[in-house]
């Protein structure tokens, strides 16, 4: 499956700094893009809605999972987030991603990534 995703977690800084991606391109109006536009631009509540309908396709994506981790932690809705952390940490479908600064990094070290910075409140 190909996508772009919104990743705050790029180069492990700062939620907002995006941009992770798999190897290939997801279509522009793809829901998948067009969450990832909504989580870049801050739009949390939207980001999670149209990565909720993406992972009902895909419910093992880990990509998909990190990213909703992340809507949710921007919103504060830490329990939640971290549900969708471990679900990425623990799915079957590991893949590698790349960050910002175009490294590949796998699903599964980008998931507790994102498990540490939401334990130390990286998110808001």
């Amino acid at each position: 499956m190909s996508i772009i995703l919104s990743l705050a977690l790029a180069s492990a800084v700062a939620p907002g700094d995006a941009a992770t991606q798999r190897t290939h391109n997801a279509a522009p109006d793809s829901g998948e893009e067009l969450a990832s536009t909504a989580l870049a631009r801050g739009q949390s509540e939207d980001a999670i809605t149209r990565l909720k309908v993406e992972l009902d396709r895909n419910p093992n994506d880990p990509a998909l999972l990190i990213n909703l981790g992340i809507a949710y932690a921007q919103i504060g809705a830490d329990e939640d987030a971290r549900v969708a952390f471990e679900a990425a940490m623990h799915s079957s479908a590991e893949t590698d991603l790349q960050t910002a600064d175009g490294a590949l990094v796998d699903s599964r070290v980008l998931a507790r990534k994102a498990l540490s910075m939401l334990d130390r409140g990286a998110f808001r």
